[in-house]
């Protein structure tokens, strides 16, 4: 950068989390002093997904503006609270609208809630997300497991572990060979084969992109290339957060349009064919995510 004359922003330059483990505690607590609900899974939904947390059955709704510390969410689609409740008698926390690097935060606040949900004492993250199909073989509606991610920002320095590491959430260097748990994919599948959902469930390789602006042509090729089958703007810094503190991980993607890959071509992406392509699917992925808590609190993984 420096050899192009070019300056990074302030924020690119910022290596130290804008948080303290007191930060984080303080609103856990906050949190725990409000509910008599002790979540072991934590929910986060992607954008027109928000729809999951009104499965939730005795619910305690938490409007981020008045937790202690949380950012609030700025996007079309995105309600903008947690909530809590018994999703098949299990209890879950829900956050109802996420945070993304492109709305300006730093990376260390996307990620704030995820370090809260350890210290409530949640054990297994599960992560949605609307993304772009880069795969030939998927289709719209289609639900990708996701296996494995590629981390462009962090390929640019935008990891939410740079800085200071504090030992009480977890190491070091973190290993993310293992980011997306087997055992929860492998109950997933058993879980869309029993909701007849199989047939349009998929797995594969989830790439972030910074965003907000969607993939030009050329982008899109070079993530193919990569080895990635869907692409988004979102999910991975918190997995790499949720690794760190030791939760397990499972991530869904609900692919709601086709990348462009062709210079003749007169598609075009855009948020609103997003939105409707997730309600039309909606429903699926709630009831698969359902039934997937209502396994995991049976014990059944």
């Amino acid at each position: 950068v420096a050899l192009l004359g070019l300056s990074l922003p302030a924020s690119m330059g910022e290596t130290t989390p804008n948080y303290s483990f007191e930060d984080y505690k303080k609103t856990a607590d906050w949190l725990l002093e409000h509910t008599k609900q002790r979540p072991k899974v934590a929910i986060i939904c992607g954008s027109g997904l928000g729809g999951l947390a009104d499965l939730l059955e005795d619910k305690t709704e938490f409007p981020y503006k008045d937790i202690p510390s949380f950012p609030t969410s700025t996007v079309q689609g995105h309600a903008g609270q947690l909530v809590f409740g018994k999703l098949q008698g299990c209890e879950c926390v829900c956050m109802q609208g996420r945070f993304h690097f492109y709305e300006g935060y730093s990376i260390h606040k996307v990620t704030y809630p995820v370090r809260v949900f350890f210290l409530l004492g949640v054990e297994t993250l599960i992560v949605t997300n609307a993304a772009g199909g880069l795969n030939a073989a998927f289709n719209v509606g289609d639900i990708m497991l996701i296996k494995d991610h590629i981390n462009m920002p962090g390929f640019a320095g935008q990891n939410p572990l740079c800085g200071h590491n504090d030992d009480r959430f977890g190491v070091r260097f973190p290993c993310m060979s293992d980011a997306y748990d087997r055992d929860l994919r492998a109950l997933a599948k058993k879980t869309a084969k029993e909701q007849g959902c199989d047939s349009f469930l998929q797995e594969g390789v989830y790439c972030m992109l910074a965003g907000p602006t969607y993939e030009t042509i050329a982008e899109s090729r070079v993530l193919q290339t990569l080895g990635a089958d869907a692409v988004g703007m979102s999910t991975v810094p918190e997995v790499v957060i949720a690794r760190h503190c030791g939760l397990r991980v499972l991530g869904l993607s609900l692919v709601t349009n086709k990348v462009v890959m062709d210079y003749e071509s007169k598609e075009k992406a855009n948020h609103e064919e997003v939105l409707r392509t997730t309600q039309l699917r909606t429903k699926d992925l709630q009831r698969l995510v359902s039934q997937l808590v209502c396994q995991l609190s049976s014990g059944n993984h």
